[in-house]
């Protein structure tokens, strides 16, 4: 697959169908993982993968809890204001952010990223990218989660067993499997409208009328 189109069309695709991920697309995806780069190339992380029916069930309990507080919290009001606002693209997010969380273990692989002595705590994406690309290029689609790890983490390590006591942190849950919708580019306001240059609020001397790389017609049916 070109650069470019893996880029601009590796979108979350949280509904899958429950066909096993092949072994060996697995092993590219967690290959590519770590051959990203890391603070002062530290590499500390750890990735663990979830395909146990069991484990899934059981995770399944506690990843739709943490999406019922973050309903409750941080999104409490949002899908009013999305209705009122006739915001489509908000209310088709939040439709398939509930299909995940009802159908959790539906989803053939999860893949947990963790992570320590990282206190920002970013060190873990560029990974995680590499790996939902490298996902991209074997036609699996993925979608990155971090809810667990922030609003269950302590019953998501006893379930998978992680030692807290050593100081691992969850850094995000990626969902995996075969898509059940269409690759496309994601829609985005003109990137000139998020740029400043030089200081903040100072615009760019320059637009993109158009994607660099744009979705030919009927790309991905």
């Amino acid at each position: 697959m070109e650069l470019y189109e893996a880029l601009y069309t590796t979108r979350a695709m949280r509904r899958t169908a429950p066909d096993p991920v092949p072994e060996e697309t697995v092993k590219i995806m967690l290959d590519a993982a770590v051959r990203a780069p890391s603070g002062g190339n530290s590499q500390n992380w750890r990735f663990l993968t979830v395909t146990d029916p069991e484990v899934r069930a059981e995770l399944g309990v506690v990843y739709r809890a943490a999406f019922k507080i973050l309903g409750e919290t941080i999104y409490e009001g949002a899908r009013e204001r999305a209705e009122a606002e006739n915001d489509q693209q908000a209310l088709a997010v939040m439709k398939s952010s509930q299909w995940l969380a009802d159908n959790f273990e539906q989803v053939p692989l999860w893949i947990m990223a963790f992570h320590r002595n990282d206190p920002s705590g970013s060190s873990i994406y560029p990974a995680i990218w590499n790996m939902m690309l490298a996902g991209r290029g074997q036609g699996i689609g993925t979608c990155m989660t971090t809810i667990l790890g922030f609003l269950k983490p302590a019953e998501t390590f006893e379930v998978l067993g992680v030692p807290a006591s050593k100081g691992w942190q969850m850094a995000a849950s990626v969902s995996a499997g075969f898509p059940t919708g269409r690759w496309g580019l994601a829609k985005r306001a003109p990137v000139e409208n998020v740029v400043y240059a030089e200081r903040w609020g100072e615009p760019v001397a320059w637009a993109m009328p158009s994607p660099f790389w744009d979705e030919p017609a009927g790309y991905g049916k």
